[in-house]
């Protein structure tokens, strides 16, 4: 990518993360971006482009930074703890309304961004589960790919603006208590004693920040 639509995703993406897709505007990406609207426009027709390309972008990324940070990993339950404390963290950065707003006012973004999700983060998920079992720390028998895209649901939970609870009335961490307990479902015995070491390890100063 070249860097000028670079620097417009990036800044598009901190726009959007900070405030949600509907009140943000061309010209405040513009302004953003320290760009005249005319250069703007040189590389996006409108605002429905960047959105579909910022979301894109962002998720690969994300993806890309999971990849990276399970690579080493000790084991499944390792993994999978890290990534519930690199999406606890992001996920704290993002407007409530986003998801929401993406869906009704951007539904090819939205679409499309459903697509990445159940074409690599359940394919992760799945394998994840599928190790765990073969290591002992989950239980035996578990449906994995339906696991897998329940646990990717439960963690979209917290970016609906409908949720009973919500960060301004609760102080822990509702994605969190969600990852805990689907792991709690799942876990044997050996897994549940390591998740507390991994616990303290990565998830303690998320739950108090």
């Amino acid at each position: 990518m070249e860097p000028l639509i670079n620097k417009i995703i990036s800044a598009s993406i901190e726009l959007f993360r900070q405030y949600g897709f509907k009140t943000i505007t061309m010209d405040d990406i513009a302004r953003h971006t320290a760009l005249s609207k005319k250069t703007l426009y040189q590389h996006f027709a409108n605002k429905h482009e960047v959105v579909n390309d910022s979301v894109i972008w962002y998720k690969e990324q994300m993806s890309d930074t999971i990849d990276t940070l399970i690579k080493d990993t000790e084991n499944a339950l390792d993994a999978m703890v890290r990534m519930l404390a690199f999406m606890d963290d992001m996920n704290r950065r993002i407007n409530p309304m986003a998801l929401y707003e993406l869906k009704k006012y951007f539904p090819e973004a939205y679409n499309k961004f459903r697509e990445l999700l159940v074409e690599k983060d359940v394919v992760m998920l799945r394998n994840n589960i599928t190790q765990g079992m073969q290591e002992g720390l989950y239980r035996q028998k578990l449906n994995a790919d339906l696991l897998a895209r329940y646990r990717l649901e439960t963690s979209l939970l917290i970016l609906q603006p409908h949720l009973l609870l919500n960060e301004e009335s609760y102080n822990g961490s509702i994605l969190i208590e969600i990852g805990e307990h689907f792991l709690y479902g799942i876990m044997t015995q050996k897994g549940v004693e390591l998740y507390h070491k991994y616990k303290v390890k990565y998830l303690n100063q998320a739950t108090t920040i």
